[in-house]
């Protein structure tokens, strides 16, 4: 188990995003140590916006982890060794409202600065605090193409964070 994880400058990391989130992927955190729901994502993005160190997460409103990111004013991004990819796998599959994602044996979770919640097998992990939201709009679409991803028309809401914390597991 990976335990070591220090407190790092997010400029400092030098990992491609497009790998860590599109291929890798990444699990979304919102709550507190008492209660909190996580879900595996590979839609999202990192950069500066603002003058200021981001992450952009994506979450449909029916997914449970979406209730808890609404609620708290932080969530955490945790990227992690590929040998979790089953573990993320079973996440991004399974509702928290099915079963008490909390209990999974694989992740250990510990609580950040700010009271969010990570885990402690994470190569790096992101805090962000919530600073902008809104609901993709169909209507703005330039590629028509994208409506192929809604055939439920289920529409993601974006968050943008401030990156206030990162951890790695590497200097």
């Amino acid at each position: 188990m990976i335990e070591n994880l220090k407190k790092t400058d997010p400029n400092k990391l030098n990992e491609s995003i497009f790998k860590l989130i599109g291929k890798d992927w990444m699990l979304v955190c919102a709550g507190n140590p008492e209660k909190y729901n996580m879900m595996t994502a590979s839609w999202g993005t990192c950069g500066i916006l603002w003058n200021k160190p981001i992450a952009i997460a994506f979450i449909r409103p029916q997914r449970y982890t979406y209730e808890f990111v609404e609620k708290h004013d932080y969530f955490t991004l945790n990227f992690f060794d590929p040998t979790f990819k089953k573990t993320l796998n079973f996440l991004g599959t399974e509702s928290g409202r099915d079963i008490n994602k909390m209990d999974v044996p694989e992740l250990e979770a510990a609580s950040s600065p700010q009271g969010s919640v990570y885990f402690k097998q994470a190569r790096i992990m992101l805090e962000c605090r919530k600073i902008y939201s809104d609901n993709i709009k169909p209507e703005f679409f330039l590629d028509n193409d994208i409506h192929k991803m809604y055939p439920k028309k289920d529409y993601h809401r974006f968050y943008i964070g401030e990156i206030i914390n990162a951890m790695s597991n590497f200097d």
